[in-house]
């Protein structure tokens, strides 16, 4: 039997003939999908990756060469469509449909490779676009099913558009975050609000780390306890943040810290102690230039000096305040181009705050605080030297020592 009699035989049982041509048509769309994916794709894989530049390497990704590789059966069966006369109209639509949706597919892989091309480039940082790409491929998504809509069922796209206003309430609602959170990305790039790699604190959503992404709906944060903490984009407009940028372009990093003396302690320097401060090096010159100072100022004043309160004289707690402000500016790990402040706060109940204001030269966190932590070791071990007390509320220790000397008085 023949080719032509074996037509005409199943011509008899058109059911059947219709299956065997439909399956023979879906049997060859396969073998060209393997032939464009295993010979074509794969070879175009193999020359790509030979290359230096890593442009085509994204631009021809995986997800790109696959996307081509569906186009390829899905024309076989539209060039074949006429031998289903019957499902000719719905296959037509459907392939039609198919090319569309892949198309969409495709623009998005092209638009996933720009946003990789661009995230390896300086102006990452600064001007990240994955939202604004994110939003092009939602507009592309809802013009291609409008679309498709329009093929599989006949109509044309205007048509389909009006059918869709009357639900254009309840899309509103459904897409009320993407809205907010694509006005909320306008603003954090127009005003350069976060960029990928900054330190911020957003103490309602727990974060408090390094910006890892900043996408269309949402922002991703590291914390410096490596867990990630998400949250809607929009919600970063809603509330107050904190954005440490500024101090790691300035390239120092602020210690302010206070600490606090007690009031009893405070005291005239007399001769024995101002002897005494005249052996520290950092206060040498300071004490012979404000000992003159003071001296001719009492002489001019006529003030009888007999008297320790008379006049103007010199305190322990501030030699201590100068004797800090010589240290610091001594030591090369702190900047004396920033605020340089040691000052003296309103005094409270935990006796008179003096407080350190001053920047480390770095803005690395660990060095950071072993310099804060280098100057407040010594602070606490020099201040005795100036027979000053800091003040601290009394302990389990100090009640015993109490204790004990009212026994010892019994």
């Amino acid at each position: 039997m023949d080719i032509t009699q074996l037509e005409n035989w199943l011509t008899k049982f058109p059911i059947i003939y219709s299956l065997i041509k439909i399956l023979g048509v879906i049997f060859l769309s396969i073998i060209v999908y393997i032939i464009t994916k295993k010979i074509l794709i794969s070879g175009v894989n193999r020359i790509v990756k030979k290359t230096k530049t890593q442009v085509d390497d994204i631009l021809i990704n995986e997800a790109v060469l696959k996307r081509i590789a569906y186009i390829a059966p899905i024309i076989v069966i539209s060039q074949f469509i006429y031998l289903v006369p019957s499902l000719a109209t719905f296959l037509q639509r459907f392939t039609e449909a198919a090319l569309v949706l892949l198309l969409m597919m495709f623009i998005s892989s092209i638009l996933n490779a720009a946003n990789e091309l661009y995230e390896k480039s300086k102006k990452y940082n600064r001007r990240p676009i994955k939202g604004y790409l994110q939003i092009a491929k939602i507009i592309i998504y809802i013009l291609g099913g409008i679309a498709i809509i329009g093929l599989l069922t006949g109509q044309q796209p205007w048509a389909v558009i009006t059918g869709v206003g009357a639900f254009t309430a309840i899309l509103i609602l459904i897409f009320k975050d993407t809205i907010l959170s694509f006005v909320a990305s306008i603003h954090i790039s127009a005003y350069d609000l976060i960029r990928v790699g900054d330190w911020i604190e957003v103490p309602k959503y727990g974060a408090d780390g390094d910006v890892l992404d900043v996408a269309l709906h949402t922002i991703k944060v590291q914390n410096f306890d490596k867990t990630i903490v998400v949250f809607p984009t929009h919600k970063l407009l809603e509330d107050s943040f904190k954005n440490w940028r500024g101090m790691q372009l300035a390239g120092g990093r602020r210690i302010k810290r206070s600490i606090f003396i007690d009031l009893s302690s405070v005291k005239f320097l007399d001769e024995r102690l101002l002897n005494k401060f005249k052996k520290i090096q950092l206060l040498k010159n300071y004490l012979e230039k404000k000992e003159k100072e003071i001296a001719e100022y009492n002489k001019k004043k006529n003030i009888d000096t007999s008297e320790i309160i008379n006049g103007r004289r010199l305190t322990n707690i501030g030699t201590f305040r100068e004797y800090l402000k010589a240290y610091l500016k001594n030591r090369e790990d702190i900047s004396n181009d920033f605020t340089f402040l040691v000052r003296q706060l309103t005094p409270g109940p935990n006796g008179i705050p003096i407080e350190i204001y001053v920047f480390a030269n770095t803005t690395d966190w660990v060095k950071y605080e072993e310099t804060q932590a280098d100057i407040f070791d010594h602070i606490f071990a020099a201040v005795s030297e100036f027979e000053l007390n800091i003040f601290q509320n009394p302990t389990g220790k100090d009640f015993s020592k109490f204790r004990d000397i009212e026994t010892s008085k019994k």
